[in-house]
């Protein structure tokens, strides 16, 4: 059976609908409810999408949308595929070079996280500055791809002027929204309590296991990107409570009108650019 490619996908996703968005968004734990909001033209599983890995994260459906949030139209992808359930780094970011294939130039990414820094509290949301690594493994590496750069710039790995559209959004929806660096391991274990102060010494301010292969593809590729935490739990030695995927779902229900205003708002910011 000859292996999917992204122009394939891409292709394919072009059949479901005339909607042509600039804008994706990746709905991580915690933002689902952002359906709740979007108007749907037209939606996809991902197992009818050729290359698509099927998530197997409670919270996340494996879903495509084309649809507007407000007037903006936008493709949104509910769920995604981790690294730690043993996709190859090129399954976790296939989703993303489908998306470049399609035409999308920015792209807005979710994850629910851990918060380190000790001014965070459950239920806060982080617009992301930077990140760090730590997954021990880089979507990158392999075979050079002809016309895209091997070596990629990551020292704006998070588009400014999208991430003013977040504050911006923001403000207008009454949410304060943290900013801070976030650290990418590979799960699925919690971390442990030394390891946390490890990543503080290291100047994280919030932990999870996603997001930054996105990211660094999405860059090779010229896509603009901005990223939001919801900040679900207080990492390990932080809280006093035993850490959970439960309570990750549990903090995400709680604030899900927050995160789906925002997501609005920013979608609706960005269409009137």
């Amino acid at each position: 059976m000859k292996q999917a490619t992204s122009q394939t996908a891409a292709a394919r996703l072009k059949t479901v609908s005339k909607l042509r968005p600039t804008l994706a968004i990746v709905l991580g734990s915690g933002f689902h409810h952002v359906l709740a909001e979007l108007k749907v033209v037209k939606q996809i599983p991902y197992a009818k999408i050729p290359g698509f890995p099927k998530p197997t994260v409670s919270g996340h459906a494996g879903e495509l949308y084309f649809g507007h949030l407000g007037k903006t139209p936008v493709l949104v992808l509910s769920g995604r595929a981790h690294f730690y359930e043993g996709h190859e780094m090129e399954r976790v970011t296939f989703a993303v070079r489908t998306l470049a294939a399609f035409g999308i130039t920015d792209l807005l990414l979710t994850n629910a996280a851990g918060g380190i820094n000790k001014n965070f509290r459950a239920g806060d949301f982080m617009v992301l500055t930077d990140h760090i690594n730590l997954m021990g493994a880089n979507p990158l590496r392999g075979p050079a791809i002809p016309g895209l750069p091997r070596f990629v710039d990551l020292t704006e790995a998070y588009d400014p002027q999208l991430r003013e559209l977040l504050f911006k959004a923001g403000k207008s929806c009454n949410l304060k929204l943290q900013r801070g660096v976030y650290l990418a391991v590979s799960g699925p274990s919690y971390e442990t309590p030394a390891e946390i102060r490890a990543f503080a010494g290291l100047g994280a301010d919030a932990v999870g296991m996603s997001t930054v292969p996105e990211a660094i593809v999405a860059r090779q590729l010229g896509l603009n990107v901005a990223a939001v935490s919801c900040v679900t739990n207080l990492a390990a030695g932080i809280s006093k409570d035993k850490l959970s995927h439960t309570e990750v779902l549990e903090t995400a229900e709680r604030v899900k009108k927050s995160g789906a205003a925002l997501m609005k708002g920013f979608a609706e910011l960005y269409g009137k650019q």
